[in-house]
């Protein structure tokens, strides 16, 4: 019966995978060329405050270098995250190290947006979501399908730049974008979680499309506050709460199955005491 179980469940990933991977080509068949344009570095608000240039957009990043450091230092300290899976704390590390490089190099792209500058703030985003789509297959797959998708991911997400700086192409990296607001949500639903607090998941999901509203309603939105802050800042500070939810789920989950053993150990020790009245 297990045999058949894991048969089961290996073909059912084998049809995810394979789904995945032609949905992918078929978008880069089916769809134009993206290239750079000027636009793309023009933001709406573009204020200069203490000699820094765009300084909001510039300032805004500082949460990501609080929260990445903050959560480096406890997975490489051991103890408070519930990590109890075997190749799980690689991918979390990595994650909390790509959020804080996006402090880094967003702040270095914002205060000259341009096309030379933009690999910088792009690059340690794509490296925080290659290991957080690998800690959540780890989680729900199993660790030796998690561990190879972060060695695919962070390659494709090399790739990926050097493709869009030789062929001048944003496709690949837009797609990629897509994972932690269309991939993670699916794969919830499909895979049965290993931790409690797995909601966590969807609101950090709910939280990445957020983000990205903001950011496509940049100008709308700076003019609706009266010019105080546009929606590329909030998309930033948006972003930042990805990590602190996260964070909230790996300091307060537990695994499952250590939770349904202790309530049968209630229910057992109940009907030892009922059988001895």
């Amino acid at each position: 019966m297990w045999v058949v179980k894991q048969r089961i469940a290996r073909s059912k990933r084998g049809r995810v995978w394979a789904g995945a991977f032609l949905c992918w080509l078929f978008l880069m068949l089916a769809t134009p060329k993206i290239p750079y344009s000027p636009k793309h570095h023009a933001y709406a608000d573009m204020r200069n405050f203490l000699g820094v240039p765009n300084t909001l957009n510039v300032i805004t990043n500082f949460p990501f270098l609080i929260v990445g450091v903050l959560g480096f230092v406890l997975c490489l300290q051991g103890s408070y995250f519930d990590v109890s899976l075997q190749g799980e704390i690689l991918g979390w590390t990595l994650f909390y190290a790509g959020i804080a490089g996006v402090a880094f190099g967003s702040a270095y792209y914002h205060l000259k947006p341009d096309d030379s500058r933009v690999v910088w703030d792009t690059l340690p985003m794509m490296i925080a979501y290659s290991s957080l789509f690998s800690s959540f297959l780890v989680e729900r797959v199993g660790k030796r399908t998690g561990l190879c998708f972060l060695s695919l991911l962070l390659l494709f997400s090399f790739l990926s730049v050097a493709y869009e700086r030789t062929f001048n192409d944003l496709r690949l990296r837009m797609m990629f974008q897509l994972i932690p607001c269309v991939v993670i949500p699916f794969m919830t639903l499909l895979f049965p979680p290993k931790y409690t607090h797995s909601r966590y998941w969807l609101w950090a999901a709910g939280i990445y499309l957020l983000s990205k509203f903001e950011a496509f309603s940049d100008w709308r939105i700076y003019h609706a506050n009266s010019y105080v802050i546009s929606g590329h800042s909030l998309e930033h500070l948006c972003l930042a709460m990805l990590p602190v939810l996260l964070t909230m789920m790996l300091l307060n989950r537990t695994l499952r199955f250590q939770r349904e053993i202790g309530f049968l150990l209630v229910v057992d020790n109940w009907s030892l005491v009922a059988g001895a009245f």
